[in-house]
């Protein structure tokens, strides 16, 4: 459980971050909080010569509210996401999931950017930004980029983030209507054996527009349009219920492990995505 050996940088500002990442190509990775990656590290799933740790740099670690929008920079972590009273009133889905993220130590290092820019299909934020509708700012040696949530993920551990890019900031627009996040685990600071993100607005006793996506049940998190879809222009009844789950299992692509083998996790997962469309439909 000892890392191989790395060398450690420290930038004071995100030029020095590229120029490390320029100098050292793939042999450089960037760490935010470090939960993520260390852990690969320690157990030599992940060999990293030159570590570049983001602590130092500064703008990372604002939350900003702008004209529709919310702006969370990379370094937030998920406590700073929890205490955070604001944020909690203009997005309160964001606390709800946070609040189911491992345990209060790693929430007071775990960063929002981190966990999205991993590509860990376990991790929480995803599944959510894609929720959400987040754009992801990375930056790199050609300048600044926003890359759309439910176009970063590309499998496994692989993202639309270049080797040479970092992300900076997370941006949703500000939501809206009933939200939900629900999560099964095994056990307390496990990740999900499957997850739901939702939200929805209600007019009346319509759904007008609904939003979806699942944790852990693929090789990426999974925005379910058709899900979202099979509620809209329903009084999310038992009907619509049954079709948004339905349209859920089309999408997802769970795979056996010591989770559960693929009848199980299809059938938490329809479970999951149930409660929480109930959650967020009595919520809007």
């Amino acid at each position: 459980m000892i890392p191989a050996a790395f060398e450690y940088h420290r930038p004071q500002d995100l030029a020095g971050v590229l120029a490390v990442l320029k100098e050292h190509g793939d042999d450089a990775r960037v760490m935010a909080g470090g939960h993520s990656l260390v852990p690969m590290m320690k157990l030599r799933m992940a060999e990293v010569p030159h570590l570049i740790d983001l602590q130092d740099v500064g703008g990372m670690s604002d939350i900003d509210f702008r004209a529709g929008s919310i702006r969370i920079g990379a370094m937030v972590t998920q406590a700073d996401i929890i205490e955070h009273a604001e944020l909690a009133d203009a997005a309160p889905i964001l606390r709800e999931a946070a609040l189911q993220i491992a345990d209060p130590q790693v929430r007071y290092m775990g960063t929002v950017g981190g966990n999205v820019a991993n590509g860990d299909p376990g991790n929480d934020m995803p599944g959510l930004m894609q929720c959400l509708n987040a754009v992801f700012t990375v930056v790199g040696p050609d300048g600044e980029r926003d890359i759309p949530a439910r176009e970063f993920y590309e499998a496994a551990y692989m993202t639309a983030r270049e080797d040479e890019e970092v992300l900076t900031a997370v941006t949703i627009p500000a939501p809206e209507g009933g939200y939900a996040y629900e999560k099964q685990k095994r056990k307390i600071g496990d990740y999900a054996t499957a997850a739901a993100a939702v939200q929805i607005v209600k007019d009346g006793g319509t759904c007008v527009s609904a939003s979806i996506a699942m944790t852990n049940l693929s090789d990426t998190p999974v925005y379910s349009e058709d899900a979202g879809g099979a509620l809209v222009g329903t009084s999310v009844d038992a009907a619509a219920l049954g079709a948004a789950v339905a349209a859920m299992r089309g999408d997802i692509d769970p795979t056996e492990d010591n989770r559960g083998p693929v009848a199980f996790k299809n059938h938490v997962a329809g479970v999951i995505l149930r409660r929480a469309i109930e959650r967020a439909w009595s919520r809007a």
